[in-house]
């Protein structure tokens, strides 16, 4: 990888409502301006979940003027790694991408108090994917 080409990361999920909206903020607020963010839903919500909103303002990310996106080919074709949360089949595949499947609860219809470990383990997997990144 060159010096001016970031790694560009792209998190799926089914709504882009929960879990790859709190992926996609702690990478950003974690890795800063080093890699490029992207989240997506093969189906998406219309907001973000607001218990998702809660309890990442609670670690201090502001993510409540996020807008759930759709899932699109170009989306993918543009990302070195591409983490899927539970969007099945729908993820189209491509050579040359590193694919991560995260096993992780889905925080829809969940209040804060259920969304708070599955923050917390995006967190962990967050800080862990950077040093993976980083060093590629």
């Amino acid at each position: 990888m060159s010096d001016t080409a970031l790694p560009s990361v792209l998190f799926v999920c089914v709504h882009n409502a929960g879990r790859s909206q709190m992926a996609a903020a702690f990478l950003t607020h974690l890795a800063g301006d080093h890699v490029q963010v992207r989240s997506a839903g093969s189906t998406p919500a219309d907001t973000v979940n607001p218990a998702v909103v809660v309890a990442m303002a609670e670690v201090g990310i502001d993510v409540s003027a996020e807008v759930p996106k759709v899932l699109t080919t170009e989306a993918v074709q543009a990302s070195d790694v591409v983490i899927t949360m539970g969007c099945g089949d729908t993820c189209p595949v491509f050579p040359g991408k590193r694919y991560l499947d995260w096993q992780l609860t889905d925080p829809a219809g969940q209040g804060v108090d259920d969304v708070r470990p599955i923050r917390d383990e995006i967190e962990k997997r967050i800080r862990t994917l950077i040093g993976e990144i980083t060093l590629a």
